[in-house]
């Protein structure tokens, strides 16, 4: 008997560790507000989104995660997170956790090298996001999103805790702007699907911003192909959209205020080599990459602000295709 409930717990060890997903037995730093850009317990809302802030820490030599002790760091991150708020705000309790993302001279490491820091910094996301589920979510649906580095962390987080069906059944959209997703990663993980349209739910959003002439950048090196979706027409192929379907481009500050909004700015289309958003109508002259990691071209910095309006008004149609596919 004693052999047979040995196994039976080995058994329930290894189907958990394939799951990928931890609990939160132990008790979790999230436990504590502080440690939260966002959390909209009194909201009123019938979603709620989780976030993902993007890179604000430099680091240093000595230093190559976000310290959680940083007040000025922490500012920079509450304004990058402000910067993509209203975006998802409309109907929705809005949740972001400060976490140790991996500073700005990680990327600049070979690929190898930067895997212990971006580890270190999912261990943080993946902690806040099983707090909020646990004492939060309340069975309500979620839409996951982040930028660059949050980005990644979505897909990381999309990837492990999401192959729970119970979770995954929740899930209204992830919003991966900023960051590549491959076909074979979408073959490795059978629970996770791309956009196909502009409503289809339970699915990957996402695209990187570049000029027609880049063929090489950090987020698409050259020679690879990422699955992008057009935010101005809602197409996986290369069909090009006009700047006309720019409903709005919008530049924030870092409380969130939209400084300066310009209609029908950019058109865009697919790259079918590279799967990169090709951008139109602008030059890397008007919009430079500002981050010494890019170079120019790469308009990664304005993959939200270029397409805000239209991201805006498509969180609202996946949230309402969602909620019509689970009416009671």
């Amino acid at each position: 008997m004693r052999k047979k409930s040995v196994l039976m717990f080995a058994a329930f060890v290894l189907i958990f560790v394939m799951a990928g997903c931890r609990t939160n037995e132990e008790p979790s730093v999230y436990a504590n507000e502080e440690n939260w850009a966002y959390m909209e317990t009194d909201k009123t809302a019938s979603a709620d989104v989780f976030f993902i802030c993007p890179t604000v820490y430099s680091g240093d030599e000595n230093n190559f995660n976000m310290p959680m002790n940083d007040e000025k760091v922490k500012a920079d991150f509450l304004g990058a997170t402000n910067m993509e708020k209203g975006i998802y705000d409309d109907n929705c309790r809005f949740f972001a956790p400060y976490y140790r993302q991996a500073g700005l001279n990680v990327y600049q490491m070979p690929e190898e090298e930067r895997k212990e820091y971006l580890a270190l910094a999912y261990e943080d996301v993946e902690d806040a996001f099983l707090y909020y589920l646990d004492n939060y979510n309340n069975g309500r649906p979620i839409i996951l999103a982040g930028f660059s580095q949050g980005a990644d962390m979505s897909i990381r987080l999309l990837k492990e805790c999401f192959a729970d069906e119970d979770i995954n059944e929740k899930l209204v959209a992830c919003y991966a702007i900023g960051w590549s997703i491959t076909e074979e990663e979408i073959e490795e993980y059978p629970h996770i699907k791309f956009a196909a349209g502009e409503k289809d739910t339970g699915v990957i959003i996402s695209f990187n911003s570049e000029a027609q002439e880049v063929t090489d950048s950090i987020i698409i090196p050259a020679g690879t192909r990422t699955l992008a979706i057009n935010p101005l027409n809602w197409k996986t192929d290369s069909t090009p959209a006009g700047k006309e379907e720019n409903i709005g481009a919008c530049f924030t500050d870092y409380d969130g205020n939209i400084v300066t909004e310009i209609k029908h700015l950019t058109g865009a289309y697919i790259d079918p080599v590279r799967g990169a958003l090709k951008v139109t109508d602008v030059t890397p002259e008007e919009y430079p990459p500002a981050l010494p990691i890019f170079d120019s071209g790469i308009y990664h910095i304005y993959d939200y602000q270029f397409f805000y309006r239209n991201l805006q008004e498509n969180i609202g149609v996946r949230l309402n295709s969602y909620m019509k596919d689970n009416a009671a």
